[in-house]
């Protein structure tokens, strides 16, 4: 690490947090699965691959408008498996539970749980307590693991995205990051917003039944869509162009941006999807995507072309064009 101690800024979903991951994890742990980067790792068995994942939810506060940290930690983990192309199957959940909690706040998050699997259709076959002093976990923290089971014939990865591709969003984007730090910090805005936290593995699966091309998926969470497709230009090695025009943004999370100088391009999202697919194949898998209740304001917002390059850049909408940065820090910290 270049700095001596872990920061905030470390967990942000920038450059930081690529460097703990990239330098110093990797550097003690790195092996070919692991060095992979996905969402959830895939796992080979005979002729069957599985997907497995693990997250943490540490979000302030407990309760926002939209969702919770029950619904936050299924729909997360359910979301990192289908970006891999699996079916989620099972969930694991462990509890780090603060002295001192109501018991009527933990009853509404497993409720909250318990719908999201349901809607998901995945089980919670496993889990752990633990209670620690009052003061030490900010009400409760949730770790969670899933397995799912990849479709045959699916390659889905980073790496696979290459020119000639598109690039699709399920509808607008920063809506879960201005949703927490309103509840936060105690801003109203004229346009209630509300967090787009779903879970996409239904979707990710209708996207698969109507196109196998599909190179990647992956979901835009910290750091947002900056960084997301960001860490997927420098995977690939292709430069990746987005069309500012066609960026999804409800007018509620645009004006609060505009108020708070932040851009929606690096608010976190947790219902939100890319797809990078062949061009040819884009306007078939933007259809479909709108005809799913998680899906009706996708767009195509961009598209791959050269490669070698490991770039962003954003068409203008007075003409001209910028390069769209990976983060170095944070923008919103505990979003997740």
């Amino acid at each position: 690490m270049k700095e001596e101690r872990v920061l905030l800024a470390h967990g942000g979903g920038g450059t930081m947090m690529h460097n703990l991951v990239g330098e110093t994890i990797l550097g003690k742990l790195g092996n070919p699965i692991l060095n992979a980067l996905g969402d959830s790792a895939v796992l080979e068995f005979g002729d069957r691959r599985i997907a497995f994942t693990t997250d943490s939810f540490v979000v302030q506060p407990l309760f926002f408008k939209g969702g919770d940290i029950g619904k936050l930690s299924v729909c997360g983990t359910v979301n990192d498996l289908a970006m891999a192309g699996a079916r989620p199957l099972f969930l694991s959940l462990g509890f780090i539970v603060e002295e001192g909690l109501e018991g009527e706040i933990l009853e509404r998050i497993l409720e909250s749980i318990r719908a999201a699997a349901e809607e998901a259709e995945v089980r919670v076959v496993t889990g752990d307590t633990k209670v620690v002093e009052k003061g030490k976990a900010d009400g409760i923290y949730i770790n969670t693991s899933g397995v799912g089971e990849i479709r045959p014939g699916v390659s889905i990865a980073a790496e696979n995205a290459k020119p000639g591709d598109a690039v699709l969003i399920n509808g607008n984007m920063g809506d879960h990051g201005i949703a927490v730090i309103s509840e936060r910090e105690g801003l109203s805005f004229e346009t209630e917003i509300c967090s787009d936290c779903a879970p996409l593995n239904h979707l990710a699966s209708r996207i698969l039944d109507v196109c196998d091309e599909v190179h990647c998926f992956r979901d835009p969470t910290r750091g947002g869509v900056a960084a997301t497709l960001n860490a997927i230009a420098g995977q690939a090695k292709v430069r990746i162009e987005l069309f500012e025009k066609d960026l999804p943004v409800s007018p509620g999370a645009r004006g609060a941006c505009d108020l708070l100088g932040f851009d929606p391009l690096y608010v976190p999202n947790e219902g939100k999807m890319l797809v990078i697919c062949p061009e040819e194949r884009a306007e078939t898998v933007l259809n479909e995507m709108r005809s799913d209740g998680y899906g009706r304001d996708s767009a195509i917002i961009g598209r791959v072309t050269e490669e070698g390059e490991g770039v962003v850049l954003l068409h203008t909408r007075i003409g001209g064009m910028r390069i769209v940065d990976m983060p170095y820090g944070e923008q919103l910290p505990r979003i997740c």
